[in-house]
């Protein structure tokens, strides 16, 4: 009778530690998949963060900064302004700007223009030939033209006007399409406007133009 309770009591202790096995066994298999989500997670959390930054880091660095703002009469004869040159240049930091997928927003508080880059009014360097009023200017009211200034990396085209690091152009705006009422801009008119690149903060600008245009072909506006 002793020997069938010892028989037992060791089936007993078999059954116990199979079982065991097979409980720890699962254990192992739900941590390693447990590991393996949380570190998948992980990268995919680290990748996101450094992504998030990059862009961070661009929209807080990026922008254009407007330098001076001039304007001119083609006439003597003429009653109010009739082009407009904006020069500007990337600020300290910036990443590169695309100026094709850069609009300028510009209103005389009676009007406002929403313009995008024509790259048929897009001058180089050696074309100015002395006289940035005298280069080809837009010739419809939704678009600005790009006069290079400077551009020692050639990264300034007409079909991909990128404007980076150390680069600055104009752009042209024909005022008489603008703002057609005038045509152009009379004096003493407050004018505002801003120029948004694809990211980075926006070259903000206001002025008011002189309060009479006397015997002058050319004027400093900003």
């Amino acid at each position: 009778m002793g020997k069938i309770t010892k028989k037992l009591k060791a089936d007993d202790i078999g059954d116990m530690g199979i079982g065991a096995m097979i409980v720890f066994i699962a254990m192992v298999l739900v941590a390693g998949i447990a590991a393996s989500v949380l570190i998948q997670t992980a990268n995919r959390l680290e990748i996101q963060a450094m992504q998030t930054g990059q862009q961070t880091i661009g929209e807080v660095s990026t922008g254009i900064g407007v330098t001076t703002i001039t304007g001119a009469r083609t006439l003597l004869t003429n009653t109010n302004l009739n082009l407009m040159t904006i020069a500007v240049q990337p600020r300290s930091g910036s990443y590169s700007i695309d100026l094709g997928q850069t609009y300028i927003e510009l209103s005389d508080s009676s009007i406002k223009v929403v313009m995008k880059y024509d790259n048929g009014s897009f001058v180089d360097t050696p074309d100015i030939n002395g006289s940035i009023y005298g280069v080809t200017f837009p010739d419809d009211a939704q678009s600005f033209g790009v006069v290079v200034l400077q551009d020692a990396d050639s990264s300034l085209s007409a079909d991909h006007p990128v404007l980076n690091s150390g680069d600055q152009v104009a752009l042209t705006v024909n005022l008489d399409l603008v703002f057609p009422a005038g045509p152009g801009i009379a004096p003493r008119i407050h004018v505002w406007g801003t120029i948004q690149s694809e990211q980075g903060a926006p070259g903000v600008f206001a002025f008011v133009t002189p309060s009479s245009y006397a015997a002058d072909l050319v004027f400093t506006l900003y």
